[in-house]
């Protein structure tokens, strides 16, 4: 179901998706569909976790691949570069569904609790985020964790990664200039073997 809904939420858009078109390419009822995912927009944010996880179903944010691989590096410019490796991969198939979510969610109550629920989730992620940079005892005293979470958390939105990438601009070049801005703002001495 998940992988028939990414395909369809991926080629057509939210919008011009109907739950009756994934549940008739998965092969299932829209009952079935409904009892195991739920409404269509629970399906979206299903896919999204799907995508984020890089498999066949939604994985818990703790287990997937790039978060084990921020929480092993080692030193938080090597936590912040892992980070934004990861972003540049992930946000140029994970923002159209996200956006597709935001712009729903004008309009739709139901859209706009998942999606209001998804950035909850963000922050929340971020801040462990924030709290395992902490730990590497190189973040700068003067912010605190709930401010080091709160930037990264703007600078990985939706939002900010489609400015970031207008006019041209790659994902390569976001991931660059958000690990920059990273770095200079967040690293107690970012001089010292800047990336």
């Amino acid at each position: 179901m998940l992988r028939a809904a990414r395909d369809l939420f991926t080629r057509k858009g939210y919008p011009d998706t109907t739950v009756a078109e994934v549940a008739r390419r998965a092969k299932v009822s829209v009952d079935t569909l409904y009892a195991s995912v739920g409404r269509k927009p629970q399906l979206l944010l299903a896919v999204h976790d799907m995508v984020l996880g890089g498999a066949d179903e939604p994985i818990p944010a703790a287990q997937r691949e790039y978060v084990v691989a921020v929480r092993e590096a080692v030193g938080a410019r090597a936590k912040l570069a892992t980070y934004a490796e990861a972003l540049e991969r992930l946000l140029p198939r994970t923002v159209p569904l996200a956006e597709s979510l935001r712009v729903a969610a004008q309009s739709d109550h139901d859209c706009r609790r998942v999606w209001e629920g998804l950035n909850r989730r963000r922050a929340e992620n971020m801040l462990l985020f924030a709290r395992d940079l902490r730990e590497t005892g190189e973040i700068r005293d003067d912010l605190t964790d709930e401010e080091v979470a709160h930037l990264v958390w703007m600078t990985n939105s939706p939002e900010f990664y489609q400015l970031a990438t207008s006019g041209g601009r790659s994902p390569t070049d976001y991931a660059r200039q958000a690990l920059d801005l990273w770095t200079r703002t967040l690293i107690a001495d970012p001089g010292a073997d800047r990336p």
